[in-house]
């Protein structure tokens, strides 16, 4: 991939919608995680600063990111499952380089990293865990989960956390999305993992 195709805002140039997204997204429960938000000159890495370009679209992007991470009701290995799945699928740099580190501190093994980055089912020997990977995988390929996939699901989630696994893994697809379209790649200083 080359350069991004817009610039992320440097802080001194935001205006107040901006700014006050700016400070939530940094002061939230985002700005304890494991990963980069901010580059050396202020600037939000990843998503985060396309959210800005676009305030008032991005300000409730990220409220529902922060709702699926930090509210819902799904396991943090599911959750971290469901995201990695994503991000190989659509080979996303940035949310492979954020997410791998979540998953680490989750005590994620190199085995499953790589169980996730090709599509390896075999890996999961917890039948939640491998109903997440095989389910997040239906949903980024057909767009939906056939009758024994989602009874499957039902079955591991419940209603509600199928609701939230569905929105999850279309959240984080809508964010690959916008990385694409923008070519926003991993921070700077950091490799690609799928070159």
């Amino acid at each position: 991939m080359t350069g991004a195709r817009v610039d992320a805002p440097s802080p001194e140039t935001l205006g107040d919608d901006q700014r006050q997204l700016y400070e939530r997204i940094v002061g939230g429960p985002r700005g304890d995680g494991p990963f980069a938000l901010i580059e050396e000159d202020g600037s939000l890495t990843g998503p985060f600063s396309l959210m800005l370009l676009a305030p008032a679209v991005g300000a409730a992007l990220s409220s529902l990111g922060e709702a699926i991470r930090y509210r819902s009701t799904l396991d943090d290995r599911i959750r971290e499952i469901a995201i990695l799945t994503v991000a190989a699928h659509r080979r996303d740099a940035y949310e492979w380089y954020a997410h791998e580190r979540v998953g680490r501190r989750m005590g994620m093994s190199d085995g499953e990293l790589d169980a996730l980055r090709t599509a390896d089912h075999q890996v999961w020997a917890d039948p939640v865990e491998r109903t997440a990977h095989r389910a997040a995988l239906d949903i980024l390929a057909g767009r939906t989960l056939d009758d024994d996939a989602y009874a499957a699901a039902r079955g591991a989630f419940g209603t509600e956390g199928l609701v939230e696994f569905v929105t999850l893994v279309g959240y984080y697809d809508t964010l690959s999305l916008l990385m694409g379209v923008f070519r926003i790649g991993a921070p700077r200083g950091e490799p690609d993992p799928f070159m």
